[in-house]
């Protein structure tokens, strides 16, 4: 998806990623990979079990966790695999399009994307050739954001550089793609991802306003 240098974060997910989110940094880092895998393609099998045996907690996104596991343990990779199609890829169009530039100016390619380049290179953070896709897929962003919480790209990211990636290129459009993945018509295993990313970004959006 995304490197710098020879740090991808297309890295095989594990399931440390997500148990080692106990608390601060790992945790956020792990919830925006958590989204960036769910959302980037089709989760198979080996995802599936992974997501089935996530702990549920006291928390909102506790219960948001809770839910998308058990939805995990009944469903078959098949049918997630339809639902995926369905919702983000269609015939010629899924159900939602899943794009910083479209949500932002109704069309795919548009400024927003020119502006996300441009902080990447900023940020020395380059585009796998490999991969064809625009990088302000929702996805793509969420996988940008858990890297700099991480330090993939090399040390972690203070928290002014992360508001400022959050704000122009997540806040902004974000909230409102959850909400629409949440009520989405053919969305099932993928309701609990809506409920998870929105009040997630709820509760970014709310750290990063006391951050000056």
């Amino acid at each position: 998806m995304i490197e710098s240098g020879n740090i991808s974060t297309a890295e095989p997910f594990s399931e440390d990623v997500v148990h080692a989110a106990s608390a601060g940094e790992t945790a956020r880092a792990g919830t925006y990979r958590l989204l960036a895998l769910l959302l980037g393609d089709t989760p198979g099998k080996e995802v599936l079990d992974i997501v089935a045996n996530l702990p549920p907690g006291d928390t909102q996104i506790g219960h948001n966790i809770g839910e998308l596991a058990a939805r995990a343990r009944t469903i078959t990779p098949a049918a997630v695999a339809r639902e995926y199609h369905d919702l983000f890829v269609g015939l010629g169009q899924g159900e939602l399009i899943p794009y910083g530039s479209y949500y932002l100016s109704g069309f795919l390619h548009e400024k927003p994307l020119a502006r996300l380049r441009t902080d990447l290179r900023k940020l020395g953070i380059e585009r796998d050739s490999r991969v064809s896709e625009p990088e302000d897929g929702i996805a793509s962003v969420c996988e940008i954001m858990s890297g700099l919480i991480a330090g993939d790209f090399g040390i972690p990211a203070n928290l002014s550089v992360q508001k400022d990636f959050f704000v122009k290129h997540l806040g902004s459009w974000g909230p409102q793609f959850f909400i629409d993945l949440e009520s989405a018509k053919t969305a099932n295993f993928y309701r609990p991802v809506g409920a998870l990313g929105g009040i997630f970004f709820r509760l970014e959006a709310e750290a990063f306003s006391f951050e000056s």
